[in-house]
């Protein structure tokens, strides 16, 4: 796919985002939960978080698209995470996994292969050290944190397709998006962005948005990278502070348009 057709489906996404509103249900990190509701709203979706397992089957009927978010793991998400996949699997409903912290401790380890093993995920979006450690490669990770040194992410993301048959988005100083036959490199972004928690998360809501309305899921993933990039490096840009940069962040979200996607992405084929 060549750099101007590239540009006419993100754009033509974010256009079927905002006059549809997809719901987007969340099975999420309670330490970004808020910030994932705004990213949401502001790229013109509806964000939905709930941790009842009782209203599960319904939410997810009428949902969109469906996030899983292992952050703040816990007793009620150990026990829902699998279940909510299982449902929306069930449903047709396009679901992506955020492994966060992945390989930091046994219990995600546990987790991470329950639910890869009982669901097919739409998208796998994660770091480098994250997407080793799901494929069960030797990693350096320490929370949330990636480690590694930048590599060739292709390799890895087509390690992630064939294994799990997910679109696989790798993210880090360079984004690699791999699908069955083809790839792309994103980069976008600032390394200021590191210094707030929760840019990773809110790309996930980012991508469920337009899952929520793309029936291409290589593109809606391409193009929650690529948005968040763009939004973070603007903001980047008028540094003033940590708090100031994610309240900015959502900002040129809200606002992002084909000028900004046009003139700012960085994208390599």
């Amino acid at each position: 796919m060549n750099r101007e057709n590239n540009f006419h489906e993100i754009i033509s996404s974010l256009e079927k985002v905002r006059k549809r509103v997809p719901l987007v249900y969340h099975l999420t990190n309670t330490v970004t939960i808020n910030d994932c509701a705004n990213i949401t709203l502001a790229v013109g979706g509806s964000p939905l978080m709930s941790f009842c397992l009782e209203e599960m089957e319904e939410i997810i009927g009428f949902a969109s698209s469906v996030v899983i978010n292992i952050g703040t793991m816990e007793k009620s998400m150990v026990k829902m995470a699998v279940k909510v996949g299982e449902i929306a699997n069930r449903l047709d409903k396009p679901i992506i996994l955020d492994p966060v912290g992945a390989g930091a401790t046994q219990a995600r380890k546990n987790l991470l292969k329950d639910l890869l093993s009982k669901v097919k995920f739409s998208v796998i979006k994660g770091n480098m050290a994250e997407i080793k450690a799901i494929l069960g490669l030797d990693s350096n990770t320490r929370g949330v944190d990636s480690l590694e040194n930048e590599e060739d992410g292709v390799v890895l993301g087509e390690m992630v397709v064939k294994e799990f048959g997910a679109v696989a988005a790798i993210t880090g100083k360079v984004d690699y998006i791999v699908d069955k036959d083809r790839h792309i490199k994103i980069e976008n972004g600032s390394p200021i962005m590191s210094k707030v928690t929760g840019t990773g998360c809110m790309t996930t809501s980012l991508i469920a948005s337009f899952l929520g309305v793309e029936v291409d899921r290589y593109i809606s993933t391409v193009a929650g990278v690529l948005l968040m990039g763009i939004s973070g490096e603007i903001a980047s840009e008028n540094f003033e502070g940590t708090g100031s940069l994610k309240v900015a962040i959502i900002d040129n979200i809200s606002k992002m348009n084909e000028e900004m996607i046009i003139k700012k992405s960085k994208m390599i084929s």
